[in-house]
C-alpha cells in the first residue's frame, strides 16, 4: 500500500498502515516495549525507515515525562576542555535520541543562574556541570535542583559525582617513559602551585622519580604560567646552571612546545640530547611542534561520555553511586 505523499508528515498511523499492523503495535515496536515479535519489531521499523518517520519529540516527552535534552554548563570560554567534553557527551547520549544544550556563562554568576533557569524551563532531564579547573567550582548553586547533576572537570558538592582525569596516574605515566628513555636527570616544568592538579602531578614525578632511583628535589619542580613564554624562561633558567637535565616533563603542551623552541635555539636536539613530554594532548599544538610532541591525553571525550551515560542513568531512576571518579589517562608517543 503505497505511503503519504513526501509534503506529508510520515505518522505512526501511516507507519502502522503501511505495516498493516495496529497502531499500538506500531507504537510498542518503534518504542521498544509491549509483547511484540522480533521480526514483527524488525519489519515495522523497516517500514518506518522506508517512509521517513521521525518521532513526535512532544509526544514521546509526554508519555514519558522526560524531554530527552540534557544542559551542559561550562566556563570554559574558548572551549578548549568543553568542547571533547561535549563531544563525548554527544556521542554517548546521541543512541539514545538525547539532545545537549551547551551554556557558556563566563564566569558570570548572573549569567549562570539565567542559563539554570532556562534549562530548567525547557525540562531537561539533567545538567552536566564542566570547567577548566577541577579544583574550583562554577559560580551558581546546583544542589538541591529537581534534576540530576553530574560534575565533570569542575569542582562540586560533598555526596556529588564528580568525574575528573586521573592527573597522577598521567604525570606518572610521562615520568616512566622519560626513565625508559634512559634519561637520569629530569625535571618538571609546570604551571601554578596554586592549581591542585599542578601540586598532584608534582608530586607524581617526584614519587615516579624516587621510585627509580634517582635524584628528587623541590629545586626540580619549576612553578611558572601556562604558556610558551614561560617554557622559554624555564629553558633559560635550566641552562644558566652547570647541570642541565636530558629530560623534561611539561605541565602542559603550550610549556612543551616553548620548552622545545628554547632548546632548539641553544642548539640541544630533542629527543637526541633533551627528551620532552608535554600534558594534555592538544593536538593543534602536540601535532604542530617540531618535533611533535609525545604527550599525556587526559581522554576528555572519553571523560564526557561516561559523564553523559551516568547522567542518563540518574534521569531514568537508577542508582549511580556518588564520589570522585577519575579516568585514566593515555601517553601518546610521537618523536620528542
Amino acid at each position: 500500500m503505497p505511503g503519504p505523499t513526501s509534503s506529508e508528515r510520515v505518522t505512526i498511523y501511516d507507519v502502522a498502515k503501511t505495516a498493516k499492523v495496529s497502531t499500538a503495535t506500531a507504537s510498542k515496536a518503534l518504542n521498544g516495549t509491549g509483547r511484540v515479535s522480533e521480526e514483527t519489531r524488525s519489519r515495522i521499523k523497516s517500514v518506518a525507515q522506508q517512509l521517513g518517520f521521525r518521532p513526535n519529540a512532544l509526544a514521546r516527552s509526554l508519555t514519558s515525562k522526560r524531554s530527552f535534552s540534557v544542559g551542559l554548563l561550562t566556563d570554559d570560554t574558548y572551549g578548549r576542555f568543553t568542547l571533547p567534553v561535549m563531544a563525548g557527551v554527544s556521542e554517548g547520549l546521541i543512541d539514545h535520541g538525547v539532545s545537549v544544550f551547551l551554556c557558556s556563562i563566563d564566569g558570570n554568576p548572573d549569567l549562570a543562574r539565567i542559563h539554570v533557569d532556562a534549562l530548567l524551563d525547557k525540562q531537561v532531564d539533567g545538567i552536566i556541570a564542566t570547567g577548566k579547573r577541577v579544583d574550583k567550582p562554577l559560580p551558581v548553586d546546583l544542589t538541591h535542583l529537581s534534576v540530576p547533576v553530574v560534575y565533570a572537570l569542575t569542582a562540586g558538592p560533598a555526596g556529588a559525582l564528580i568525574l575528573v582525569p586521573d592527573d597522577r596516574q598521567g604525570a606518572t605515566e610521562a615520568v616512566r617513559h622519560l626513565i625508559a628513555q634512559k634519561r637520569r636527570r629530569i625535571v618538571h616544568v609546570t604551571g601554578p602551585e596554586s592549581f591542585q592538579v599542578v601540586r598532584e602531578r608534582a608530586q607524581a614525578c617526584q614519587d615516579a622519580l624516587h621510585a627509580a632511583g634517582l635524584p628528587t628535589a623541590d629545586a626540580l619542580t619549576l612553578y611558572g604560567s601556562w604558556s610558551e613564554l614561560w617554557g622559554h624562561e624555564a629553558v633559560a633558567r635550566l641552562w644558566s646552571g652547570a647541570n642541565q637535565p636530558d629530560g623534561i616533563f611539561c605541565g602542559n603542551d603550550q610549556i612543551a612546545r616553548g620548552v622545545i623552541d628554547a632548546l632548539r635555539e641553544r642548539g640541544v636536539g630533542v629527543p637526541t640530547d633533551v627528551s620532552v613530554v608535554g600534558f594534555d594532548n592538544w593536538e593543534i599544538v602536540a601535532a604542530q611542534t617540531r618535533p611533535p610532541l609525545t604527550t599525556i591525553d587526559m581522554n576528555l571525550k572519553e571523560l564526557g561520555r561516561q559523564a553523559g551515560l551516568a547522567l542518563l542513568r540518574l534521569a531514568n531512576g537508577e542508582t549511580v553511586a556518588p564520589g570522585l571518579w577519575k579516568l585514566p589517562c593515555s601517553l601518546v608517543v610521537r618523536d620528542s
